[in-house]
């Protein structure tokens, strides 16, 4: 019996362990399938010789170690919020550290720029790597017949539109089988490179750092230039600390140090040792690696691991947007949750077509793999080297760790960063100009939300009337009061809601009760039901409360669950014996001299015009909403 409980744990961690190989390993595990193709055969590739292989093999192992084993591992994972990571995990521990301070360097306040130029890679991450990864597998079909070659990219077409038309069910029914697949996958990653580096053992000399420099000393401005191309082996990095929350800092670790590094480590390795062997594998050095009667059945496990990482990505991406939704940086849009129980299984039908279109569209566009590699290598460097800066912040400010010991940590992390970055801006042409667009695209769609709701908060405080005039006009005006109760909902509680101001005006009259709600998305993941409503005031005299609702940035505010959660507090707050009465704004384009510019006022107004309903969005019964409209000039 002692000996069952001693081994629970054990068995846990390893399911666990098993399972993050499925959500986190992904990406991270199908780069071998493009990594030295691209160094030995892509546009800017190097001519392949002994001297030049051992160099990049070793290149490949110093990123993997330094970048993902280091980096991200050994420290960054570390800097959780509350155990979720993720570029708005960093944000939300910086902006909570400056709030107590009461100054610091000029420098932090880019940061929330940072972070959004980080979210932005992040999407572009999200589009490039299904693409390239679907791409890459399909295309060891012209290893098995060269007629096969025009069937990659309508196949690549195909499985991407089934795998966004299946994101509607959710992963939690086949989330289950990724683990023991991408188990199968690194399995077959580590046998192929051990059958191939047995033919030729010396390239495990590959790991000393001194091919990596006799390979720049040789080679001079070219050798660099490869860096574009050596950075894929290390694509997924971000998942590491993006997907903490789904599990932890532990079986991640530990899935990455026993079962993703060496297997990686030894494909590479087999791959280089056919390329020494036969210099026209570097064509497809992952196929080449494997005997003819395997080519199938790999072609088919490397499918498979494909689908599993770019569903791992497109998960990130709704992940993000549902942080950036509560954080105000994008406007509601239609969220389902796809799993009763799994908090992290959810499906935004707006953003999987978006995806959907825009990864079709670069299949059509690039039609190869190679073509796409420059656009992938910038935005994932990008998102690297602003995590590498964010994570300074955090150590900085909100750790407080010296500048002695920071500043160490920030130049090995750059010493990298810095050069894959710098080389990969050289290809913008090549493709690298596909993220920094998509860069542009979302920062300006992000920002164009954010101030311009801000703008819209002064509005309502110019037009508002203060709370305490508003009580006092209540006991001093007789006024009619209809029997219920009527909930108002607003973001600033010293402040008399619009539709309740407008419903005096309009109607003259005002519930017997009346519940002004503010449900407020704090700079934490996650709030407990139990801190969720908190009463902050009641006049039973005129028959007023005021309640606030808590929820964190990976939470979705619901009625129901505010309804249950009431009934601790002094005033309980009956869902379907209620009438919620919320505003319903229609921009308009101001006649006055505009606060925005025209095309970012369009923009506004187009976001705002087709922001998901209040109501749907907080699960509010539509049988009990009444909308109140106000005209707000931009």
């Amino acid at each position: 019996m002692a000996n069952e409980c001693q081994n629970s744990p054990r068995k846990s961690m390893a399911a666990l362990m098993i399972t993050a190989l499925g959500v986190v390993y992904g990406d991270i595990g199908t780069s071998p399938l493009y990594t030295l193709k691209e160094c030995f055969h892509g546009p800017h590739a190097i001519a392949v010789s002994h001297d030049n292989v051992m160099g990049v093999l070793s290149l490949i192992f110093w990123s993997l170690t330094v970048v993902i084993t280091i980096k991200y591992v050994s420290f960054v994972t570390k800097a959780d919020n509350h155990g979720e990571g993720g570029t708005f995990a960093l944000l939300a521990l910086i902006h909570n550290a400056m709030r107590k301070k009461m100054s610091s360097p000029r420098f932090f306040k880019i940061v929330p720029y940072l972070a959004l130029c980080s979210a932005a890679m992040v999407y572009s991450d999200g589009i490039i790597t299904p693409t390239i990864s679907v791409l890459s597998a399909v295309e060891g079909l012209s290893i098995v017949s060269s007629a096969a070659t025009k069937l990659v990219v309508p196949i690549t077409c195909g499985i991407l539109v089934l795998l966004f038309l299946l994101q509607k069910y959710g992963t939690a029914r086949i989330g289950g089988i990724f683990g023991p697949v991408m188990l199968l996958w690194f399995a077959a990653l580590a046998a192929s490179g051990l059958y191939n580096i047995i033919s030729n053992p010396a390239v495990a000399y590959a790991i000393n750092p001194y091919y990596a420099l006799a390979y720049f000393k040789a080679n001079h401005l070219h050798g660099i230039i490869i860096l574009g191309a050596v950075v894929l082996c290390v694509t997924g990095g971000e998942s590491l600390y993006v997907d903490l929350g789904h599990f932890s800092r532990v079986p991640i670790k530990r899935g990455w140090l026993f079962v993703a590094y060496p297997a990686l480590l030894l494909n590479y390795l087999g791959q280089g040792a056919v390329i020494l062997k036969n210099s026209e594998a570097a064509y497809n050095p992952f196929y080449h690696a494997l005997p003819p009667p395997l080519l199938i059945p790999m072609l088919l496990l490397a499918t498979m691991a494909t689908v599993i990482a770019s569903q791992a990505v497109i998960s990130g991406v709704y992940s993000l947007t549902q942080q950036a939704v509560h954080l105000g940086f994008l406007p509601r849009m239609r969220l389902v949750h796809t799993s009763p129980t799994a908090k992290g299984q959810i499906y935004l039908p707006t953003i999987n077509a978006l995806l959907m279109v825009a990864c079709i569209g670069l299949a059509l566009i690039f039609q190869n793999s190679s073509s796409l590699a420059a656009a992938y290598g910038l935005a994932v460097i990008g998102a690297m080297t602003i995590t590498s800066i964010l994570y300074f912040s955090v150590v900085y400010l909100a750790w407080n760790w010296p500048l002695w010991k920071a500043a160490p940590l920030l130049a090995l992390f750059l010493l990298f960063d810095l050069p894959f970055l710098s080389v990969n801006l050289i290809k913008v042409i090549d493709g690298g100009w596909l993220p920094m667009l998509a860069a542009v695209i979302l920062i300006t769609v992000m920002t164009t939300w954010k101030k311009g709701r801000a703008y819209l908060r002064e509005r309502f405080v110019q037009m508002s009337m203060p709370l305490t005039a508003f009580l006092t006009s209540l006991r001093q005006v007789n006024t009619n009061r209809s029997p219920g109760i009527g909930v108002f909902m607003t973001m600033n509680q010293n402040l008399t809601p619009m539709p309740l101001a407008r419903s005096i005006a309009l109607i003259h009259t005002v519930p017997e009760t009346i519940i002004i709600l503010t449900i407020a998305t704090v700079e934490v993941p996650y709030v407990p039901k139990e801190e969720r409503v908190r009463l902050n005031m009641s006049d039973k005299d005129v028959g007023l409360y005021r309640m606030t609702v808590t929820y964190g940035y990976m939470q979705r505010p619901d009625m129901e669950e505010i309804s249950e959660c009431s009934r601790k507090t002094a005033m309980h707050l009956p869902l379907y014996d209620s009438t919620f009465y919320l505003g319903h704004e229609t921009i308009l384009a101001s006649a006055e001299e505009p606060v925005m510019r025209p095309w970012r006022r369009a923009l506004f107004i187009f976001l705002s015009n087709n922001a998901w309903n209040a109501s749907t969005f907080f699960n509010i019964p539509s049988s009990r909403v009444v909308e109140i409209g106000t005209h707000l000039p931009v």
